[in-house]
């Protein structure tokens, strides 16, 4: 068995058994302060937003005001300053004195205007998440870890390595399901002495995946298999979701035992979120209670199914992955961020330097 240090997503232990039906643990105080902190920030960012594209662009509020530079085109064509005569007895020196207007006087004034306009315009930086519809499911995959788990299929023995028991078989097969499941979101749940969310619902497969990578059997405790609470804790993850299919799959070599949730509240509260429940027993039919995982499917709306090896197993999830699938509808959100300091700025610098430049040369 690995060692403690390993399981970065390891629950808490400590008051497992006999405690409240709050025992049951959620992702926040089962994982350590490091992964959370890490794992909140992912799932975050990408738990709402993973099937929507991301879009920023720069735009203008008010477009209409870069017309307006029309005027000052016609103004320095048609309004130009008129003097009257005077007499200059010597008008060539005059004339000498004169010669052309600066060029770089004429860039600082036009680019005074052109940038004044353009702060005036209100430059802005959209980023938005565009709302789209996928086909997919709200699917929370409940697993047990318990002792028992590190059997092999076939006996009641330890296997002769750690990939052939049956904890390490259903994460091989449960891996690929989360992969093929490309539109949906998935969560976790994982019970033995106690059940715990290892994961929330997200679209994050790979964040996901790397919480099946730390686990391991025994992980939740190794004598007892929660179903009651797994049940619990997996309806509670669909207490928001929008999803029109809500679907647990409950997988279980062991018989029910050390809950502190009583089944019946359990099922209430699966048939509250109105969740689906599809129950995998695992491993030789004597071990699991084939009565009772037939009975959570059938008062759930859901189907039981037998795996007794790995191949078997792969069919069962290659069943469920054809199920009937419905809409869910990402969130929109829109971060605008403006950007009229900018041109302003460059609009004041060339007014500056045409000033400077109109005194130092003496120029009107």
């Amino acid at each position: 068995m690995p060692s403690q240090s390993t399981a970065d997503f390891s629950p808490t232990r400590s008051g497992a058994k006999n405690s409240s039906p709050n025992c049951c643990r959620d992702w926040k105080s089962t994982s350590s302060p490091r992964i959370r902190r890490r794992l909140t920030k992912r799932i975050s960012n990408t738990t709402i937003f993973s099937q929507s594209l991301w879009m920023s662009e720069i735009t203008f509020e008010y477009p209409w005001v870069f017309g307006l530079l029309a005027i000052f085109l016609l103004c320095s064509r048609f309004c130009k300053p008129r003097f009257e005569a005077i007499i200059f007895p010597h008008l060539d020196i005059f004339v000498e004195s004169q010669g052309k207007r600066p060029l770089l006087l004429e860039v600082f004034k036009w680019l005074a205007v052109i940038f004044v306009l353009t702060a005036l315009a209100s430059p802005v930086v959209t980023n938005r998440i565009e709302t789209e519809k996928k086909e997919g499911y709200s699917i929370v995959l409940a697993i047990d870890a318990s002792g028992s788990m590190r059997y092999g299929f076939e006996d009641s023995y330890l296997a002769s390595t750690s990939q052939d028991n049956k904890f390490a078989v259903t994460m091989k097969i449960v891996r690929e399901f989360i992969q093929k499941r490309a539109n949906d979101q998935l969560g976790l749940v994982v019970f033995g002495n106690f059940a715990y969310v290892a994961s929330p619902l997200t679209h994050d497969k790979k964040a996901l995946i790397q919480i099946l990578n730390k686990l391991y059997a025994t992980i939740a405790g190794p004598n007892y298999t929660v179903i009651s609470d797994a049940l619990f804790q997996s309806a509670r993850l669909f207490e928001k979701s929008k999803a029109k299919s809500k679907i647990v799959i409950l997988l279980t070599d062991g018989q029910s035992r050390g809950d502190n949730i009583p089944f019946d509240v359990a099922m209430r509260m699966v048939q509250k979120a109105g969740v689906k429940v599809y129950t995998v027993g695992i491993g030789n039919k004597g071990d699991f209670n084939e009565a009772f995982l037939k009975l959570i499917a059938e008062r759930s709306g859901g189907q039981f199914f037998s795996a007794g090896d790995k191949n078997a197993l792969r069919r069962v999830y290659a069943k469920i992955d054809r199920l009937e699938k419905s809409k869910i509808e990402a969130k929109k959100y829109v971060k605008k961020r403006y950007l009229f300091e900018f041109p302003l700025f460059v609009a004041f610098m060339s007014l500056l330097l045409y000033t400077w430049l109109l005194n130092k040369r003496g120029v009107a």
